[in-house]
């Protein structure tokens, strides 16, 4: 299976099974576009005739392009076979290892976002906080089903995890006596929206947390139309000054700014842009998940601008890192020289087979987003 695109002048030629990418010239582009479904003599033909006013172009030097066609045929670098797919039912359904658990330490929430899965942290519940115990079986039962595997991640997750912090300090404290005992590493990050973050709560972040989540959707009039208290009130300016320092003094530690785009701003670009002028180098921007009916919903007639604004966005950045102020997108990070990890290429992100969230009751589901 090939991909054929033409971005930004580039013709680009995607090998889906190997992971190649190839950027070709018009004629390449053309004859491979036609390749797998055109008699070789047709495709001849016609191409003669589109480039009948381009002297580079005859017979010779179209079939020099099948014959490099066919050299990378060869190597497996174009029409590659997928040669995991008699395999991949089979490896979906073998018996796994738990390798995360997405805490729920806390079904509530200090604001109510207007566009929020989680109804303002509740997930269609009542409001309620994970007690220790429940939390110190979740880290068992990682540990337990966790086999042979040595590193283990554990996410704090809401609503609003800081809400509940002295369960979060509890848990991390049991997980790091578990490490020793039972030969494992804990991994643990923590998702919130900023609003309670003070300086002991960010000494002990940045001590114990591997990666840190801070939500903010950009520009002030877009995060507070939608990220707001639950008196309405927009949550910009008392979380920017925290985040910043959060950042800081996070030094080289992981962490990205978290933003969700919606129908009111498909100009989504600028607020990546803005939250990097703030001195935000990692950064994150989403789709709003949501019922197509919502006013903030985004429509199939948003999708050319939404295309267009990724490639604005990539420009800018390319021109940012050749003066100095380059930033990470978390969506650009492509490893183009060996691509995804087959077993994430075949199995995808791992919903209910490594990857499961714990309710404050105690309840497993498949995936965070499932709860509620």
């Amino acid at each position: 299976m090939i991909h054929c695109y033409k971005n930004n002048g580039y013709n680009i030629i995607i090998d889906a099974n190997s992971g190649a990418v190839h950027s070709v010239d018009d004629l390449a582009y053309d004859v491979i576009s036609l390749y797998e479904n055109t008699p070789k003599d047709e495709i001849i033909v016609r191409m003669l005739e589109k480039y009948r006013d381009n002297p580079q172009v005859d017979e010779i030097e179209i079939r020099e392009v099948f014959e490099d066609i066919e050299e990378l045929k060869y190597e497996n670098k174009l029409f590659s076979e997928d040669i995991y797919e008699n395999i991949a039912i089979d490896f979906k359904n073998r018996v796994s290892v738990i390798k995360a658990v997405c805490l729920h330490i806390a079904h509530d929430c200090n604001l109510a976002c207007k566009y929020c899965f989680a109804g303002k942290g509740e997930y269609n519940g009542e409001r309620s906080l994970m007690s220790f115990e429940v939390g110190k079986a979740a880290l068992d039962f990682l540990i337990k089903n966790s086999g042979t595997r040595k590193n283990l991640e554990v996410d704090f997750f809401g609503g609003e995890p800081l809400l509940n912090f002295d369960v979060v300090k509890k848990i991390v404290a049991y997980g790091r006596e578990q490490e020793a005992l039972h030969n494992k590493e804990f991994r643990f990050t923590l998702t919130t929206n900023g609003v309670l973050l003070d300086d002991d709560i960010m000494e002990f972040a940045n001590r114990e947390m591997a990666n840190v989540v801070l939500s903010l959707d950009g520009r002030k009039e877009v995060h507070d139309r939608l990220r707001v208290s639950r008196g309405g009130k927009g949550s910009y300016d008392l979380i920017v000054p925290k985040f910043k320092r959060m950042t800081e003094l996070r030094g080289d530690r992981e962490y990205y700014i978290r933003g969700t785009y919606t129908h009111y701003n498909t100009d989504f670009s600028k607020d990546i842009l803005h939250m990097a002028d703030l001195g935000f180098r990692e950064l994150s921007m989403e789709p709003v998940v949501s019922s197509p009916d919502e006013p903030y919903a985004l429509t199939e007639e948003d999708v050319p601008k939404l295309l267009d604004e990724y490639d604005t966005l990539a420009s800018e950045m390319l021109r940012r890192k050749k003066t100095g102020e380059g930033f990470t997108f978390y969506h650009y990070m492509i490893d183009l020289e060996s691509g995804p990890c087959i077993i994430k290429r075949i199995s995808g992100c791992g919903v209910g087979v490594e990857y499961l969230a714990v309710t404050p009751e105690g309840e497993l589901y498949p995936c965070h987003q499932f709860v509620g």
